[in-house]
């Protein structure tokens, strides 16, 4: 008797559409839909009964009720696998399917699997939970993504016992589970010890058995003293520019910036006037392009100039984009920017988003 799969997409995979879409509610139809037929021609004795489809928007403004209408949807339903994605680099995919993959395994005790890019930051927060292949970081290499996600979910499915994560292509789950090897009289760990330091000392290639993750920790900032006093300034990953984009901003996976005057500037004008809009490709700009304030609040921040209770609002706001933006760049293009705050004798930073 052939196994159980069902599988989950966003609003766009599942064929309702794009951005306009993403608040699309929780829905669940039986069959295959989008990538989930791909799934379903690669499973070995195993098919894709029903595939869940819920807008980014949705499951990102709304998640517990996203997934409480979720789990009513998989109640007494047959399951032997929940399979998620593939989310690329897309940070509201790959959160999305990161926490239907937790909820499903937490509540059915059902196997779950999901892939996703190394920069994506589902990773980070869910691969405890569930099993994250490595994936690739646009849809253009999914079927990459797809080959190596269904030769996982087939071992799952038969009840293979996995080699691991190096050797299988997920991220680590941060569990260590004890592997019993067949010359252990001959190959204890004090000997794999030894053989490892001997290897080091020798400058020679070795491999740790205990890989102990290494963590980019920001110091904390010492608070503002007076923020009566203080020249305050704004940045933001909601890619608010002007409307001619004078810096080429690129609109997801962004390695560009720049630094706009609001000398003077009581509120930013909207696209309509000629003034602002957003270039993000992560969210529906409707909002931010009729009133880019939303988003880069210089009005607010000027009524606060008025009253004290800052001392004052910087002359430049600063802009990029975060969606697909890798940590590198991200780190980059800070850096970049720092000496330009330092020179102006900026004390604090407001960073806003979407």
């Amino acid at each position: 008797m052939a196994k159980k799969v069902i599988y989950y997409v966003n609003q766009f995979f599942g064929g309702i559409g794009g951005e306009d879409t993403a608040d699309f509610e929780p829905e669940i139809r039986e069959g295959a839909v989008g990538p989930a037929m791909a799934a379903n021609a690669a499973l070995n004795d195993a098919e894709v009964t029903h595939t869940i489809i819920c807008g980014d928007n949705f499951m990102g403004s709304n998640t517990d009720e996203a997934l409480e209408r979720i789990e009513k949807m998989l109640e007494g339903m047959e399951m032997d696998l929940f399979i998620a994605g593939p989310a690329f680099q897309a940070g509201r995919y790959g959160v999305a399917c990161g926490n239907v993959c937790k909820m499903v395994g937490e509540k059915f005790g059902t196997p779950t699997l999901t892939s996703m890019n190394v920069e994506n930051p589902g990773v980070d927060m869910f691969k405890a939970y569930t099993i994250i292949m490595d994936g690739a970081n646009a849809a253009a290499q999914m079927r990459k993504d797809m080959k190596n996600m269904m030769a996982v979910a087939n071992k799952i499915l038969a009840g293979e016992e996995l080699q691991g994560p190096k050797a299988e292509g997920y991220f680590a789950t941060g569990r260590r589970v004890e592997k019993f090897l067949e010359d252990i009289h001959e190959n204890t760990a004090a000997a794999r010890g030894v053989a490892m330091l001997i290897k080091k000392i020798k400058g020679e290639p070795y491999q740790t058995e205990l890989e102990i993750p290494k963590k980019d920790l920001v110091p904390v900032a010492e608070p503002v003293a007076d923020l009566s006093k203080a020249n305050i300034a704004m940045v933001t990953t909601g890619g608010i520019v002007p409307v001619d984009n004078p810096d080429r901003i690129q609109s997801a996976s962004a390695t560009r910036w720049g630094r706009y005057s609001v000398a003077g500037v009581d509120a930013l004008p909207n696209r309509a006037a000629d003034g602002y809009k957003t270039i993000h490709a992560g969210f529906d700009p409707a909002a931010a392009d009729a009133n880019p304030n939303v988003i880069m609040p210089i009005d607010a921040m000027r009524e606060y100039e008025k009253e004290g209770k800052i001392g004052k609002l910087h002359d430049y706001f600063y802009s990029t984009v975060g969606t697909g933006t890798t940590e590198s760049e991200a780190s980059r293009m800070a850096e970049e920017m720092i000496p330009y705050l330092q020179e102006d004798g900026v004390d604090a930073i407001i960073m806003t988003s979407t």
